[in-house]
């Protein structure tokens, strides 16, 4: 823990001015974000009276090594600028609103050809209409199968889609007249967007036109003795009385507004929205969040609007909430110019809206009553796992950041790796890496290990040399830093060492910005998945670079022992203790990390052999054909002719790929050096360009 007193800003050094300044680590890394009309007294709170402070934000400070800041001319711009930071570092210390569940969304895919009505949650996309959030998936499909007799819109994937134009034949809902059957042609492109448009009109809260115009066309039809087409719009008409039956009414028809709600204590607090959408509530969401500060309601509203808002598209016309947030006109504009309009911000005094308020904060109440009894054991027994394993190990300090490596193949071949990393107990899966062992054959885990964790920590080394940490590191070896100093910024990426998968710190971390969050955090403590030689393979790794104070460790699959570099007896940990727990989460999160790369790899490997065998066609015009064809038994099946109609592949080399995958003959042509007609090119030359692994 570092002393405030060593990096306060000079008296007088500090601007007071609005501004957003920024408190960073030892290693440079972003841990909290905060906007301040006044930079001089906001910092100059957090040095003056450390006795004073939230004993969250005392952590926070001790954390830290230095601040910097950065000077705004409005209160607006210091909004944005604040949580534009806080997007892109993610500090540990600042206000998250986290999802106290999974939420499902009734989505409208306006994006595709053909738009589809389905059931979406996690991260929304542009171009598709989004209605919701809604408590259970459930409710969403009954309220889908009662609209869809009224609006036919596919909700097929697109697979399905794909293989019924191909078979020239509905599926059972388009037989049954529940989708339009856009697939074999039954209605055009525009027919079929406008019922997927009129559908979102419904569930956005426009319902009256719809349900008169239904009411007409059955006059209509009875007039004309067309009884059992008005028998069908009855029919379609009830089906829409009872989706709106599922949407209470709480409101007059023309409200729209989110309903915003608070229960907090001294650490945490729960918020709870309900969207309400032409007097009916539409969906209702939940978020809860750890206080850092000791912040206000207000504190809490305006970082709640800032982070839900400040990127949607759905802003409503009326945002009704507990207490109004200290900048008060700054957040209005700043919602204004995102929704394109004015947007009313207040807190209710009396009325329907102020009772439906107060619902809205017994619901939140609820919420972290729930979320305490489900979060009570886990601070709990994550606390006392990483205490146990500091007292098991004879660990300096608690190992708060783990990271535990793997190692996966199949009788040798396509060898990966990969590196969870655990933080305070809690996996940190934007900070996993993988890796393509290439520089050992069959079936050798320990060079592998060598392999990865030299690979690992040099590149931690070449970004903690630009950073100028090497110095707290010791002298990293002749060897290495000569081939630290010989190596360009192309090449730490790992071009020659690890490969195009080998997920890397392409971009080390810059002291003046803190990002981004490559390779450059050290961990308390390297577990790997094995015993003795294992763990003497990473031990040796680290050795050879020089670093000293990374603690390493194994566990053996067998009886679930922990080996230590040298010894020759096993820690053993307690069968059911927490540390024992936590060891054996951070292993399998590990081994599933590995294995679902390698079945990666491993299926690209199978599916591409066959295309392998076909002269000069490169990985970029393989990729092109199984996208094209979409499995290779179809590619299998089509003719020269079809072939050709994929981008990059002439007629000539068509013939060659059909030949050589069992088809004709190639007319009059060599197998040996096929060129492209509409290029002139080689099938050779084509190649991908380096790609990069996913994160877990």
């Amino acid at each position: 823990m570092a002393d405030p007193a060593t990096y306060r800003p000079a008296p007088g050094s500090i601007p007071d001015s609005p501004g957003v300044y920024r408190f960073r680590d030892e290693h440079g890394r972003v841990i909290y974000v905060g906007k301040a009309k006044s930079l001089r007294s906001r910092l100059n709170s957090y040095f003056a009276d450390f006795a004073g402070l939230h004993p969250r934000t005392q952590t926070m400070v001790q954390t830290a090594a230095r601040v910097d800041w950065t000077v705004v001319g409005t209160e607006v711009e210091a909004l944005q600028l604040e949580y534009s930071w806080i997007k892109e570092f993610d500090p540990r210390f600042n206000v998250r609103y986290r999802d106290d569940k999974s939420y499902p969304y009734l989505a409208v895919t306006l994006d595709e050809e053909f738009p589809r009505v389905m059931v979406m949650r996690g991260a929304k996309r542009k171009g598709v209409r989004y209605f919701g959030p809604y408590s259970h998936a459930w409710a969403i499909r009954e309220t889908v199968d009662q609209l869809l007799r009224v609006f036919p819109v596919r909700t097929c994937r697109p697979g399905v889609f794909k293989r019924q134009h191909q078979l020239d034949r509905p599926c059972l809902l388009g037989y049954i007249d529940k989708c339009s059957a856009p697939c074999v042609g039954r209605v055009t492109p525009e027919e079929h967007r406008l019922l997927a448009e009129d559908f979102g009109d419904f569930m956005a809260g426009n319902t009256s036109r719809f349900i008169k115009r239904l009411e007409r066309d059955m006059r209509e039809a009875a007039a004309s003795q067309e009884y059992e087409r008005a028998a069908r719009l009855r029919d379609d008409i009830r089906a829409l009385e009872r989706a709106l039956e599922k949407q209470t009414v709480v409101l007059g028809d023309t409200t729209d507004c989110d309903m915003i709600a608070f229960f907090e204590d001294e650490l945490e607090a729960a918020v709870q929205v309900f969207y309400v959408r032409g007097g009916r509530i539409r969906g209702q969401r939940g978020w809860v969040v750890d206080k850092v500060e000791a912040v206000t309601t207000g504190d809490l509203v305006e970082d709640f609007l800032i982070q839900i808002y400040s990127e949607s598209d759905s802003v409503p016309r009326e945002v009704l909430v507990p207490a109004m947030p200290p900048d008060e006109q700054a957040m209005i504009e700043l919602l204004s110019e995102q929704r394109g309009g004015p947007v009313h911000l207040r807190v209710p005094q009396r009325g329907d809206k102020k009772a439906l308020l107060e619902t809205v904060q017994r619901n939140a109440m609820e919420a972290l009553k729930q979320h305490k009894t489900r979060r009570a054991s886990d601070l709990t027994t994550r606390s006392k796992a990483l205490q146990e394993l500091q007292e098991a190990l004879d660990l300096d300090e608690a190992p708060l950041r783990i990271e535990c490596y793997d190692v996966s193949n199949l009788q040798g071949t396509n060898v990966v790796a990969s590196m969870v990393v655990f933080e305070d107990g809690l996996a940190r899966k934007s900070e996993y890496r993988r890796f393509t062992i290439k520089a050992v054959e069959g079936q050798d885990d320990v060079r592998s290990i060598h392999e990865v964790i030299t690979r690992r920590f040099k590149r931690y080394l070449a970004e903690s040399e630009k950073t100028g940490e090497l110095d707290t590191l010791g002298d990293p070896g002749a060897g290495v830093e000569a081939e630290l100093e010989g190596r360009t910024a192309g090449s730490a990426v790992g071009d020659s060492e690890g490969g195009p998968e080998d997920v890397s710190a392409h971009q080390p971390i810059d002291p003046e910005t803190g990002r981004p969050r490559k390779f450059a955090y050290p961990p308390n403590l390297v577990v790997v998945d094995g015993g003795p030689p294992q763990v003497a393979a990473a031990q040796r790794a680290l050795d050879e670079l020089g670093i000293d104070d990374i603690e390493v460790c194994g566990i053996a699959k067998r009886l679930e022992e922990i080996w230590l570099p040298g010894d020759d007896d096993p820690v053993i940990l307690p069968r059911n203790s927490e540390s024992m727990y936590l060891v054996q989460r951070v292993r399998d999160e590990a081994h599933r990390f590995a294995i679902n790369f390698h079945r990666q790899k491993r299926s690209k490997t199978m599916t591409a052999s066959e295309l392998d065998n076909v002269p000069g066609l490169g990985p970029a015009r393989r990729k092109a054909l199984l996208k094209h064809f979409g499995s290779l038994k179809r590619l299998k099946e089509a003719t020269p002719e079809q072939i050709a109609e994929v981008p990059g592949i002439g007629l000539r080399s068509a013939a060659q790929i059909a030949a050589a995958l069992g088809g004709a003959p190639v007319p009059g042509g060599s197998a040996t050096a096929a060129i492209d007609e509409r290029t002139g090119t080689h099938d050779g030359e084509h190649r991908d360009g380096e790609h990069k692994g996913e994160r877990g």
